[in-house]
This record gives C-alpha cells, sequence and structure tokens, in this order.
C-alpha cells in the first residue's frame, strides 16, 4: 500500500462517493478504483461496500484508524524533511526558562535566520532529559549537575547559578518582619510553598517541607500567584520573580539565620560535534549572552561567533 491509495480511501471515506472523491482528487474515476482495489488486495478483504451510497464493511471501519494513522505518520515525514531541507534547530528547556532565558535569544536569532525553524519544548528536567536523549532536541536547558540516568554523558556549554529569595506579598512581609528566624517566618506564614527548582532537593530545603505547619507543591506560575495574593510564602529563582520584586506586589524576606539558596542551571549538548552547525552554534551563542544578563556565569565553554 502505498499513500495515494491510503490519501484515496480516507477521502472516499470523507465523501462517501467515489465519483467525489475523483474530483477532490483531480484523478478519474477508474483511478479511484483501481487504488481501492489495490487497497484492499493489501488489506485482504472489502474496504466498501458499493451502491448508490458508499458505506465502509466491518474490515473497511476496522482499518480506518490505522489509514489515517499513517497518513499522519507520512505527512510529519515530509514536513520534516521540507525543514530539514530549510534547517532546523530545536532546544528542549525547563519551562521556567523559557521566558527570561529563550525567548529573546530566541528573537534576536530568528531576525538573523528568518528562514530557520525553530522548536522550543518545555517541561521538568525529567521531560527535558528524555527529549535530549531520544534527540528530539539539539540544545537542552536542565538543572545541573545532571545526575539523570537516562543520560549517561552530556557536554555542558556553560553553567549558570541563579539566588532563590525567598518571597511573600507586601502584608504577609509586613507580619513576618524585616529579618526573623526562619521557624518565625514558617509560623506567620499562611502556608509554605515547595516549588521543585532542582533534581534533588537541599537538605536545608527538605528539613523546611518539614517544619513548616503547611506546606503546599506547586508549578511556578501558580505559586507565585498564590504568594502575591497573601496566601504563601516559598524560593523562587530570582528571574522567576524579578518582574513581581520590581513592580512591588513580592517583597524578598531574609531571615537572619538561613544561608541563601542557589540554583544551577546549563546548557547542554550531547556532542561538541554538533556545535559544528553553524547555526546550532549561533543559537546557543544567543542563549548564553542572555544568561550573562541574569544570573552568574559558573563556567562557559563555547566557541566563539563564526561571523554569520
Amino acid at each position: 500500500m502505498d499513500f495515494d491509495q491510503l490519501h484515496t480511501f480516507d477521502r472516499v471515506v470523507r465523501d462517501g462517493s467515489f465519483t467525489r472523491a475523483a474530483a477532490r482528487l483531480n484523478v478519474t474515476q477508474a483511478t479511484v478504483s483501481m487504488r481501492i482495489k489495490a487497497l484492499e488486495d493489501a488489506v485482504g478483504g472489502s474496504l466498501f461496500l458499493r451502491g448508490r451510497n458508499v458505506r465502509l464493511t466491518d474490515v473497511g471501519i476496522s482499518f480506518l484508524p490505522y489509514c489515517r494513522r499513517m497518513l499522519g505518520v507520512m505527512q510529519e515525514a515530509r514536513e520534516a524533511l521540507k525543514r530539514a531541507e530549510r534547517g532546523r534547530v530545536a532546544i528542549g528547556t525547563l519551562s521556567t526558562m523559557i521566558m527570561p532565558l529563550v525567548s529573546r535569544a530566541l528573537l534576536r536569532f530568528q531576525r538573523r535566520h528568518a528562514g530557520v525553524d525553530v522548536i522550543v519544548r518545555d517541561g521538568r528536567h525529567t521531560h527535558v532529559a528524555t527529549m535530549l536523549h531520544e534527540r528530539e532536541v539539539d540544545l537542552a536547558v536542565m538543572c545541573w549537575p545532571n545526575i539523570d540516568p537516562l543520560l549517561t554523558h552530556v557536554e555542558p556549554l556553560f553553567v549558570l547559578r541563579e539566588d532563590l529569595p525567598l518571597v511573600a506579598a507586601p502584608a504577609v512581609a509586613e507580619r513576618i518582619g524585616e529579618a526573623p528566624d526562619m521557624q518565625e517566618a514558617l509560623r506567620l506564614a499562611p502556608r509554605f510553598l515547595n516549588l521543585r527548582w532542582w533534581q534533588i532537593a537541599p537538605a536545608r530545603m527538605t528539613s523546611l517541607t518539614l517544619a513548616a505547619p503547611f506546606c503546599v507543591e506547586l508549578p511556578t506560575e501558580p505559586g507565585r500567584y498564590l504568594v502575591e495574593a497573601g496566601e504563601g510564602i516559598g524560593f523562587f529563582v530570582r528571574s522567576a520573580v524579578e518582574a513581581s520584586l520590581a513592580a512591588g506586589r513580592l517583597v524578598e524576606i531574609r531571615p537572619a539565620d538561613f544561608e541563601p539558596l542557589t540554583r544551577d542551571i546549563a546548557l547542554v549538548v550531547q556532542s561538541r560535534k554538533s556545535l559544528e552547525q553553524e547555526m546550532l552554534l549561533d543559537f546557543a551563542l544567543e542563549i548564553a549572552d542572555e544568561a550573562a544578563r541574569f544570573g552568574t556565569i559558573l563556567r562557559r565553554d563555547l566557541p566563539p561567533r563564526s561571523g554569520i
């Protein structure tokens, strides 16, 4: 069976007629009949009950979802080949890093490479690791160091460290005070948010979730909404709350007895050979430049821009 046969079968089903399907496909009715007969020989049974109204047989009903699945896969393959001809860059990133790290870098990159397809996929660290392992993406922004057993080897292009301020709504921060001890802050807060910024949370963070009278685990966006509404406190990577702090919707709390927390991330590839693709290197350099704007670069191992 081939694409024309499958496409013709799907068209006959949609139009309910060999004649109308032939007109839609811009072929003769004899060609439609020939393709359907060849497909029926391949599947080993009649697909249609012929007559004034064309209806599917039981074999045709059973075969239809598989036909459409195959057509979908074929269409995806065709689109992938077209993208390969134009050029393609794919990146997987922690969801929290799309706006502060990837978006502006992507904008600058596409202004220079308007004809290149860029695919951005996001998720938690494990999702990003899977994407990179299965080669769905070329670059990945992930937690560092990587201890995911799925990825036995990755090459960091840079490592970025962000601090994690403890934040609260102004009214909650006023109630807690300017320099409380951590236990007092937990006691006076409506609840403590666990936002899981790490692959494995530091022991100090784990102890806080156990010590807090009320604890809830949330993704970043609903977590920030909850804190801004005065319903909790939590440690956020600074890039996630920078705008809210600047606007006064959130206030940083600095417990006198608690050492500041940080989170490291890295831009990685599975093999540095992939950087021989000039467009991929250029995109990686743009992301590295963006990272330097809001965090501390602990390590950078990227070749210079090639002048593209």
